[in-house]
């Protein structure tokens, strides 16, 4: 955690604030300011994309693109305060590799099966009464 706020506060860093890469001659630097704010942005916009998910949970393809959306943003919102590379490094760290290997599954298998839902499904509830106009309709 010191090493976090001492890199906010503008301590001395080893590297250069790059993108990617160290030869990107500050082609990303940003202040600690500027830093914060781009984390509490993201984390916010994929907050509110994955509760939005949640309201449109009855309509297959609008979750699955706001939850993976929702996601990508909220886990990558802190890679404005310690950099992609060091992010990507963290999440692949052979300690981590299980949950983050387990986390992007949950995210992929979620996105495949709301998609599934939404073209094997719908069709079928639809021809059988079930479902019409986006109300459910019994027997």
């Amino acid at each position: 955690m010191w090493k976090l706020n001492e890199s906010m506060l503008g301590g001395n860093e080893e590297r250069a604030d790059g993108f990617l890469d160290d030869e990107s001659d500050g082609f990303c630097s940003l202040s600690p300011m500027q830093r914060v704010y781009g984390f509490a942005a993201c984390l916010v916009a994929g907050l509110v994309c994955m509760i939005l998910s949640l309201i449109v949970f009855a309509k297959p393809i609008k979750f699955a693109a706001l939850f993976t959306f929702g996601n990508v943003l909220a886990v990558g919102s802190t890679a404005f305060l310690i950099g992609p590379r060091q992010q990507i490094g963290m999440m692949f760290d052979p300690v981590r590799v299980y949950a983050t290997s387990i986390y992007l599954g949950c995210v992929v298998i979620a996105l495949i099966f709301a998609l599934w839902v939404q073209f094997e499904l719908y069709p079928f509830c639809s021809e059988n009464g079930f479902w019409t106009d986006g109300a459910f309709v019994g027997h």
